[in-house]
């Protein structure tokens, strides 16, 4: 039977999600342990609905398994199991048809910073990134505008064999509350690295380097841009993934896996 386990994991110790030889990740260290409880070689495959980078965390992650096992059996094992950095928050038979990746239809990520000369929190230091000069929430939210859209995101993203660029930006919004500037960035699916490479851009507008303007400028260029610092890991969370009613899983499946073009 497929099963969706919902997590959440502290990344500061991991090598990102996926399976890495040598490196502790978040995949590596569940399907490790998912075979050692079960007792099987080869070790279960897990599929999640972002592959998160190195240092980065995850309250909403959800990934799927495909396992002979009761779900709430398996979620008592697997807590009993797993380190303190990883947090299994529940496992449930999935919907028929359920694929934790291709069903999504939004993943919502918020990235953190301070502007404070201090710096942040001392309790707070994992998911907060230091930035040293001060920002203009107003600004990052001006440049935020001419990046929302369907757009091909090459400019912001490592590029991989076989893999599309085009993306389709549903919210790009930058809070200021206290003493911590957080923005929320939701999209239909992420390339690799594209969150933090968006917050360079918005952050090089934010301390008046360049005009809002120079969001649309790198945009259009489709090519890495030097100008557009790929910003610390630590200071993103994966904290959602939406999914369609269940009746509408085979049709979003159907439509992820299309290659999209502009």
């Amino acid at each position: 039977m497929r099963l969706r386990i919902d997590l959440a994991y502290d990344g500061t110790d991991f090598r990102g999600w996926a399976v890495q030889p040598g490196q502790r990740t978040v995949q590596g260290v569940i399907e490790s342990a998912l075979g050692t409880m079960l007792r099987l070689d080869p070790t279960p495959t897990l599929t999640c609905a972002g592959r998160t980078d190195a240092g980065v965390h995850a309250r909403g992650q959800v990934a799927h398994v495909d396992l002979d096992t009761h779900p709430g059996v398996l979620e008592r094992r697997l807590r009993r199991y797993l380190p303190d950095d990883i947090r299994i928050k529940s496992v449930v038979e999935a919907p028929p048809g359920f694929d934790a990746r291709f069903a999504a239809t939004e993943r919502r990520y918020v990235y953190r910073m301070t502007d404070h000369p201090a710096g942040p929190d001392p309790l707070a230091r994992r998911m907060i990134v230091h930035h040293p000069r001060p920002l203009s929430v107003d600004l990052m939210n001006a440049a935020a505008e001419h990046l929302l859209g369907q757009h091909d995101f090459a400019a912001f993203c490592k590029k991989r064999a076989g893999a599309t660029t085009i993306r389709t930006l549903l919210a790009l919004r930058t809070i200021r509350g206290g003493e911590t500037i957080a923005t929320t960035v939701r999209a239909d699916a992420f390339c690799h690295a594209m969150v933090r490479s968006l917050m360079g851009c918005l952050v090089a507008v934010g301390e008046r380097r360049f005009p809002p303007e120079f969001a649309a400028e790198v945009l259009s260029g489709r090519v890495r841009d030097g100008r557009v610092k790929v910003m610390e890991p630590h200071g993103l969370v994966l904290e959602e993934v939406s999914y369609p009613a269940d009746e509408d899983i085979a049709a979003r499946i159907e439509q992820s896996r299309r290659r999209r073009d502009e």
